[in-house]
């Protein structure tokens, strides 16, 4: 079935085929003066999105009011997000806000990079015959390949991602403490399009663990505005302790993965046009001996998402920032162990 998170608001479109010039999927057509979505070839990476005049193309997610239905909201976060906040915001201050705001609790995503790392490594050393093995991590890339270049779909890693392992842990943690399900609210905080509808309509399942999928950006606004009202005065309580590794702050960037995967020859690839361009070689055997590749459909990865909301060198330059004091913290860790041994 699909689910697409785009949507054109017939009223609003004028018809300047802009969104049809641009789909790298030949997705859209124009009929009577108003621009259609063929759904069969939609991958939601949002390039009609980025360029519509009129605004009349629309990201459907959930409504942010949805979390109070649940005792136990659980906010799961990609690291792009903590990006998106000026230096002066601690990312302690974000997640208090979020509690503050109404989650119950609050979870990074790339809290499980290393274990979806360790399952790539995993699948590549029990399939040597698959190569290149592609990441899944990029839902409309994924898309891509099954609609263009459906050859090398078998290509594509068949496990579980960042956010799935994530929401699985989440769940897993509350239940354990005796919280029926019932009570128990997932909700993604999307940078693109492509994720919505990931989580709507996931491959391979018939439904995904999330329960809802809230707009990065307007969300990005509300927390804003309340640590802004709020000051420093601010309590965070975890859900469990956590601390990402520079590693895992950094593989939702282009090259975070290809940067801590042990393939001889990689690439990291980003930027729709890009992909196609490389995908397009790879399918005409102009390109050899590929082990690996990281594709994603945006240019910076998620920093330059959809729903991002900073410049996304700006939003790459924190998480770098933060990746190096999240190193730092780990070298002054092993050099307090090492201290301890002698």
């Amino acid at each position: 079935m699909f689910y697409h998170a785009l949507q054109i608001e017939e009223g609003r479109c004028i018809g300047c085929s802009r969104c049809m010039k641009i789909c790298p999927t030949e997705a859209i057509r124009i009929f009577g003066g108003k621009a259609e979505i063929q759904e069969h070839r939609c991958i939601d990476c949002g390039k009609c999105y980025e360029v519509c005049p009129s605004q009349a193309i629309s990201i459907k997610d959930d409504d942010f009011e949805a979390i109070h239905r649940y005792s136990h909201s659980v906010a799961l976060l990609p690291a792009v997000f903590m990006g998106q906040f000026p230096d002066d915001i601690s990312v302690s201050r974000v997640y208090a806000s979020l509690q503050e705001l109404g989650f119950a609790h609050v979870m990074e995503v790339e809290s499980a990079a290393m274990i979806y790392k360790d399952a790539k490594e995993k699948y590549a050393r029990e399939h040597p015959d698959v190569r290149p093995f592609i990441s899944s991590f990029c839902p409309a890339i994924v898309r891509l390949i099954q609609i263009k270049y459906p050859s090398l779909t078998e290509n594509i890693l068949p496990i579980k991602v960042p956010l799935d392992i994530s929401a699985m842990y989440a769940l897993e943690e509350l239940q354990s403490r005796g919280i029926p399900r019932e009570e128990i609210g997932l909700f993604y905080i999307t940078p693109c399009a492509a994720k919505v509808s990931a989580v709507k309509a996931p491959v391979g399942e018939e439904k995904s663990l999330i329960d809802g999928v809230i707009n990065m950006n307007l969300l990005y606004n509300r927390v804003y505005k309340h640590i802004k009202d709020m000051g420093k005065n601010h309590q965070y309580k975890p859900l469990t302790r956590q601390r990402l590794s520079a590693d895992a702050v950094l593989s939702t960037l282009t090259n975070g993965e290809r940067r801590i995967c042990t393939a001889k020859r990689s690439y990291s690839i980003d930027g729709i046009e890009n992909v196609m361009d490389f995908l397009d070689k790879l399918e005409n055997d102009e390109v050899e001996g590929v082990e690996f590749l990281e594709l994603r459909a945006c240019d910076q990865s998620c920093a330059g998402a959809l729903l991002s909301v900073d410049n996304r060198f700006l939003c790459g330059e924190r998480m770098y920032a933060r990746a190096r004091k999240a190193a730092e913290r780990e070298r002054n860790g092993e050099m307090a162990r090492d201290r301890e041994m002698e």
